[in-house]
């Protein structure tokens, strides 16, 4: 990769230097969380993390794990800045995102502290562009004190069972509504929309249903305009966990794969719009 010739020197100035040979693998999993411009970045030895909020009711975060990357060189324990997240796809996508067997734009993603600009430097076909994004200090990511001991519901479903629900369902509801329960209807999704209720159910032995693992029943609304962003991260995965705790905040994991089979994943966090409903 050509881009790996540039100097070792220049490496020595930068606090997160992270190269890989395919950008789409990158910029693919940061469209799955596009639904606001700013995204908080914080890097660790251990990969990076991408974070999208929306007015404290929803969060979506993507994991890229150092892996991933060809290279992924990182001074402190946490590197951290805030970036436009579409400026930054557009530079990505620069060379057109080409779909071309055997062609791919190669990145270099550099970013050298507090106060500089992240500077990427892509590579296609032997020609080099390097764009400077500026950043900003990042604000402190929202804490939805989503942690597993307080996990009542969980199921893991294939993807293509929960595309097929949306297509189904009428998204002019204002509301998605999702019950969960050890007895039936075991998982149920709800729409309330202009051509009335709908309901899509999914049997706990149905071979779409990977795990199984309710404890209570809880039915929740989430407002259809906040789970509407994580579409996109459906649309790429192959595997999704749906998760709700004690207070009826719902958790979506995406399991997504990169054009080189690699997974990476997804996360939206969503708060409940009305008290939760128990039986």
């Amino acid at each position: 990769m050509p881009l790996s010739t540039q100097s070792q020197a220049d490496d020595e100035q930068y606090a997160l230097v992270a190269s890989m040979d395919n950008a789409r693998n990158l910029s693919n999993i940061l469209k799955a969380i596009t639904f606001k411009d700013h995204a908080i970045f914080s890097a660790t030895p251990n990969g990076l993390k991408v974070t999208v909020e929306d007015s404290k009711c929803l969060q979506a975060n993507a994991f890229i794990q150092a892996e991933i990357f060809q290279e992924f060189t990182i001074k402190e324990d946490l590197v951290g800045f805030q970036v436009n997240l579409t400026v930054l796809l557009d530079c990505l996508n620069i060379f057109g995102g080409s779909t071309v067997p055997g062609a791919s734009t190669a990145l270099r993603m550099c970013y050298r502290g507090y106060g500089y600009p992240l500077t990427l430097f892509l590579e296609e076909g032997g020609v080099v562009t390097v764009c400077k994004i500026n950043t900003q200090e990042p604000e402190e990511p929202i804490d939805f004190e989503f942690c597993s001991n307080n996990v009542t519901n969980k199921v893991i479903l294939l993807s293509e069972s929960l595309k097929e629900a949306f297509s189904e369902l009428d998204m002019t509801s204002e509301v998605l509504q999702i019950t969960m329960s050890p007895s039936q209807p075991y998982f149920r999704l709800s729409t309330f929309g202009n051509s009335g209720n709908a309901h899509y159910d999914y049997p706990k032995d149905s071979e779409m249903m990977e795990l199984f693992r309710c404890t209570k029943t809880q039915t929740n609304s989430y407002k259809m305009s906040l789970l509407k962003p994580s579409t996109k991260a459906l649309a790429l995965s192959c595997k999704v966990s749906v998760r709700t705790d004690v207070r009826g905040f719902l958790s979506l994991q995406y399991l997504v794969r990169n054009d080189d089979g690699q997974i990476c994943f997804v996360e939206y966090y969503c708060c409940p719009d009305e008290e939760v409903e128990e039986e």
